[in-house]
């Protein structure tokens, strides 16, 4: 056949074209499977109902329906994008996710601004909404008891330059401060030597007190975990230790610690199994219960979280706690803490119990990984939004795709588009393995046995290499 050239193929499109003739894309079996979920529980309807107060009847520009938005966040978290951009380019770019979303090939995708403005108008506690909805899917379904809970905490990285950061007094930048001191001590233009050696010697120069970025009022100069000074967040989360469901997300200020943190996270997380508890009473009170009845009973948390007045409030509040103590330089003075003291020595004694070191393990198991899955992998170790509110709805959706992932692990085998293609390209490397081994074991499979051993040998390697350029691709689909 002929050589076809790009110079050839270059033509006038057609004005009018019938709708047989436009192209379809395959639906992503995920997205598809994800779709039929979210249809049979009337994702659309419940969404709609709650955003109906955000909408007007008959003014203003199309919007983008709750469903769609609400959807696209998703993506966020199955396809690894970090920021608003990024969706909005992938979904214009694939029309396996067109389909997903419901958008037809006459449709243009969303903009980033229109998603940005939808998300802005849409408040923190409908998007708490449709987290706790996701919870309720879970409870149906035996995946969250609420029980056990393991809180642990991580941080995110700001959308703000360390650079940029003023004086809470007096508002001038830090290298306006540097100059002033430098002046101070007898230097009457300094370089930008002279400053860092200034600044090298003073102590305690990036206190949160003093200093604030004017760009995003909520980040705070903390220590990410890779040893680096930056502006961050903290997101807690509190898991449930029998299924790794999360149970509650919060969000609150990076410099502050996890003794003072842990008291929010555990009571939106004890608010939402009570409110799980009334659901499960409502909607099916014959049937015998999927969530604990005593709601949270049990908590698990690591070392920083160890202090004797949040032990003596667990304790208080009826909860057992399995939390590792501190290295002590000295002895403990318990002179009017006998409160604290018995309940530190009871969780002493739980946590060298073969359950307590059980639990320790499984700690780390359960709650590292949902941090791997919606901040490593999913995309969101590095916040591209600012301010605490518009942070946490992206949050809540996110963390509650992780929770989805969860159903769509039950049901079909894999949690992310990802996971889907691993397993799809796995029985046809074991049945080449199985091939090789009876092929090996045969004592006379062809006249050559060493010759097919082989040319099977390379072809198993040479599909290996085949496959490498198409799974290493730079979407979660592959599409």
């Amino acid at each position: 056949m002929s050589m076809g050239t790009r110079q050839h193929r270059q033509r006038q499109e057609d004005l009018w074209i019938t709708h047989n003739e436009l192209v379809q894309g395959p639906a992503h079996p995920f997205y598809q499977r994800l779709n039929e979920l979210l249809d049979s529980e009337k994702f659309d309807e419940f969404v709609e109902k709650e955003c109906t107060g955000f909408y007007a009847d008959n003014n203003g520009r199309p919007s983008l329906a709750p469903g769609i938005y609400f959807r696209l966040l998703l993506l966020g978290y199955f396809e690894g994008i970090d920021s608003e951009r990024g969706i909005a380019w992938r979904a214009a770019d694939s029309l396996g996710l067109r389909r997903f979303l419901g958008i037809g090939l006459d449709e243009s995708t969303p903009d980033h601004s229109t998603i940005s403005r939808t998300r802005r108008l849409i408040d923190v506690d409908t998007h708490r909404k449709v987290f706790f909805w996701v919870l309720g899917l879970l409870a149906d379904r035996g995946l969250l008891k609420g029980k056990r809970i393991g809180i642990d905490a991580t941080t995110l990285e700001a959308n703000a330059a360390l650079r940029s950061i003023v004086r809470r007094d007096s508002g001038e930048s830090y290298e306006e401060f540097l100059r002033d001191l430098a002046r101070k001590s007898g230097i009457e233009t300094p370089t930008q030597e002279d400053l860092a050696r200034l600044d090298r010697k003073r102590r305690k120069k990036g206190s949160n007190q003093e200093w604030v970025n004017p760009h995003d009022g909520d980040a705070r100069i903390t220590k990410m975990k890779d040893g680096r000074t930056h502006l961050a967040h903290k997101a807690e989360h509190a898991v449930d230790m029998e299924t790794g469901a999360v149970v509650a997300v919060t969000l609150q200020e990076a410099h502050q610690g996890d003794t003072t943190t842990v008291k929010e996270t555990l009571a939106e997380a004890g608010e939402t199994v009570a409110e799980l508890i009334e659901r499960e009473a409502v909607k099916s009170p014959v049937e015998s219960p999927k969530v604990s009845l005593g709601g949270i009973q049990e908590v698990v948390a690591d070392k920083g979280y160890h202090s004797g007045p949040v032990l003596e409030e667990m304790k208080a509040a009826g909860v057992r706690t399995y939390i590792p103590e501190k290295k002590q330089t000295g002895q403990r003075h318990w002179t009017g803490k006998e409160a604290q003291q018995q309940a530190v020595y009871a969780n002493r004694q739980r946590l060298q119990r073969p359950k307590g070191k059980r639990l320790l393990r499984q700690r780390g198991e359960l709650i590292e990984r949902s941090f791997a899955h919606c901040y490593d992998t999913g995309g969101m170790r590095r916040t591209h939004l600012r301010k605490h509110a518009n942070i946490l709805k992206r949050q809540l959706i996110h963390v509650g795709a992780f929770n989805l992932s969860l159903i769509l692990r039950k049901l079909v085998g894999a949690g992310t588009p990802r996971e889907w293609r691993n397993h799809t390209a796995q029985p046809v490397f074991l049945f080449l393995d199985l091939l090789r081994a009876w092929y090996g074991t045969s004592e006379h499979p062809f006249p050559d046995s060493s010759l097919t051993k082989r040319s099977l040998s390379s072809k198993r390697h040479g599909l290996i290499r085949n496959c490498l350029p198409r799974n290493s691709g730079g979407s979660a689909t592959g599409c």
